[in-house]
């Protein structure tokens, strides 16, 4: 058991059981690691996802070596069949994933054996039918614009310490009124200043956008700005954390736990939901879809559509609250 736990190594599922032989003597490591090498240099995937691709790659490899008796290389990776990818799925079923992770699994494992195709000439037949499980389509809960603004106000009387205060404030500002993730407003540095009408801001894939900065925003920034003890150097990051390091997210989303908690709000109430508020509302005063997939950073006008779902909902509400038929 214990030889099982050290094998499996760190970021692999441990739930795996893993032979006691030297199964990182794989071969297939080093493909999986100049795979890896791409997602990141090539691809630019985000930080999460390259975690969770890394951590599916080195447990498909510990299933692997019991599963088939041998070290694994690169020919026993294009002979596998339809049936040993369910066999790996089906015991990480075992390990208690959810639909969710078995998809994430799944993309992962697609992503890995397009590229073995395309670089290595490694052609693996068995995945081509693998399926991922059906996932509910996830609406996303916005919060009413009331709740939306004592979010943010209340965020701003969290800390003892003004310019912490004003810099969660402004941070979730930027998330509510300029529509951005978390990651994108914690990337921002120095050279985004001074601030003027717009802001550019780096999303996913390392794109570009550019958003409107509403003067509310804008003020809310600056004043965080003023209050902030350390400098604001051209590359140096805008928002810091207590010791002046970069603000990390996990401080800004207990920010928001605690606001959650002291405004009776559900737990669905997250900094990313100041987002779904923003284009949900944008949405219910007007505003075309193609417009908010530019303010969001939306790849495809699909991730963007979801809101409409959301819009239909409150209607729906809304009427039933109101009709005397309904």
């Amino acid at each position: 058991m214990a030889a099982d736990a050290a094998l499996a190594g760190p970021g692999r599922p441990t739930g795996l059981r893993v032979a006691t032989t030297d199964l990182a003597a794989h071969p297939a490591r080093s493909l999986v690691a100049e795979w890896l090498g791409s997602l990141q240099h090539g691809q630019r995937v985000s930080p999460h996802t390259l975690r969770a691709y890394t951590t599916t790659a080195h447990g498909f490899l510990d299933f692997l070596g019991p599963h088939l008796g041998r070290p694994v290389d690169g020919a026993a990776l294009g002979a596998l069949a339809l049936a040993d990818f369910r066999a790996f799925l089906a015991a990480r079923r075992g390990d208690g994933l959810a639909n969710v992770s078995v998809a994430r699994e799944v993309s992962a494992l697609r992503n890995l054996f397009g590229w073995l195709a395309r670089t290595k000439g490694i052609d693996c037949h068995g995945i081509a039918g693998l399926k991922s499980p059906r996932l509910p389509k996830r609406v996303p809960r916005p919060l009413s614009p009331t709740d939306a603004i004592s979010a943010v106000r209340d965020a701003g009387e969290q800390s003892d310490e003004p310019w912490i205060s004003a810099r969660d404030e402004a941070v979730l500002l930027l998330l509510y009124g300029c529509g951005l993730r978390i990651a994108e407003a914690l990337s921002l540095t120095g050279a985004a200043l001074p601030l003027g009408e717009t802001i550019t801001v780096t999303g996913k894939r390392n794109k570009t956008r550019v958003v409107p900065l509403l003067p509310q925003v804008r003020d809310a920034v600056e004043r965080y700005l003023a209050l902030c003890p350390y400098p604001t150097a051209r590359g140096a990051p805008l928002f810091r954390g207590a010791k002046g390091g970069p603000l990390n997210a996990g401080l800004i989303r207990r920010a928001m736990q605690a606001v959650r908690a002291g405004l009776g709000l559900p737990p669905s109430a997250t900094p990313h939901a100041l987002r779904h508020s923003f284009a949900t509302h944008l949405l219910g005063r007007g505003a075309d879809l193609r417009s908010i997939q530019e303010l969001l950073g939306h790849a495809s006008l699909s991730s963007t559509q979801v809101y409409t779902a959301v819009d239909a909902a409150h209607l729906m509400d809304v009427y039933r609250n109101a009709h005397p038929r309904a």
